[in-house]
């Protein structure tokens, strides 16, 4: 890990003593900030967690389901060198009618991940947590879902695109996302994290948000911008213009390629590979100036981490 005037240590994924459930980001952004700025940033880590599903039970699927997250929280608490900070995008809890078990869902995984040891915790919802109610419940555990906040030199956004009827941004966050840009040097490097994919992925399968071209058009008029999401439950890189969006597996299931197969359903458990598709990657970026993390720069670096029967 350096600190090089033209070298960006940003991702760097890690197998955790074999346990491969925490399918997040480690990343070392310093490099970003001190080249982009003309000045010396200061290297950290942050790590992505995404589609924790807490509440939901299918033994075909996973039948270690109500022991996953758990297991991840130990993984990251593991790390040699704490995260500045752990971000959970979406789907925390699975959907339910009920609103009274919807809160205990919520209470529960908030009691969990409330073991992890890193400085400071974030989360944004996914629609299993807001979309039955637009974000009520959400809000009484975990606060306002579109929030912004620098660390040292990077300036991150957090958009809520489930909450609202069709999973849209909607106008008044738009609005505010343009604004809270115009605060913003053209050269301050800009991560931005979404549940749904902000482009088309795949839009019979909902894999898309419906106003998200207009969140992109903002988001290009700065030159450093990357966006990590959740909701696919599978690695996908893609890039919009020079905007890299890169997902996250899911620590419950995964989910099919995108038009792989006729319906989408999660894939069933296999003995023969325990936690298939729940694995971790290891990308690391080197010798790079400030500027998004593409499809290229994270798919020639990747490497499954095998995961061994517990």
């Amino acid at each position: 890990m350096t600190t090089g005037m033209d070298r960006m240590d940003f991702i760097k994924l890690l197998g955790f003593g074999g346990l491969a459930f925490a399918s997040g980001i480690k990343g070392f952004a310093g490099g970003a900030s001190a080249s982009a700025a003309g000045g010396r940033g200061s290297d950290y880590a942050f790590v992505q967690l995404s589609d924790t599903h807490w509440g939901f039970s299918g033994p075909k699927v996973n039948p270690d389901a109500a022991g996953t997250l758990e297991k991840a929280v130990d993984a990251v608490n593991a790390l040699a060198r704490q995260p500045d900070f752990v971000i959970f995008t979406g789907d925390l809890t699975h959907t339910t009618d009920d609103p009274k078990e919807r809160r205990g869902r919520m209470a529960r995984f908030k009691e969990i991940v409330s073991k992890l040891r890193a400085r400071e915790v974030r989360f944004i919802p996914g629609e299993h947590d807001a979309s039955l109610d637009r974000g009520e419940a959400y809000r009484e555990f975990f606060g306002e879902p579109t929030y912004a906040f620098d660390h040292k030199g990077i300036h991150f956004i957090a958009l809520d695109n489930v909450s609202e009827p069709g999973g849209v941004l909607g106008p008044a966050q738009l609005d505010w996302l343009a604004k809270d840009l115009e605060g913003q040097g053209k050269e301050t490097p800009i991560v931005v994290f979404a549940h749904r994919p902000l482009f088309n992925l795949y839009e019979d399968w909902d894999w898309t948000t419906a106003d998200g071209e207009k969140a992109i058009g903002l988001l290009a008029t700065h030159p450093h911008v990357t966006v990590f999401y959740g909701h696919i439950h599978q690695e996908n890189h893609h890039m919009t213009g020079a905007i890299a969006h890169h997902a996250a597996k899911s620590l419950i299931f995964p989910l099919p390629a995108p038009g792989s197969v006729p319906k989408r359903a999660p894939l069933p458990w296999n003995p023969d590979l325990p936690y298939q598709g729940l694995g971790l990657r290891e990308v690391d970026l080197r010798s790079r100036k400030a500027g998004p993390f593409t499809a290229a720069d994270v798919q020639e670096r990747i490497q499954e981490i095998p995961v061994p029967h517990p």
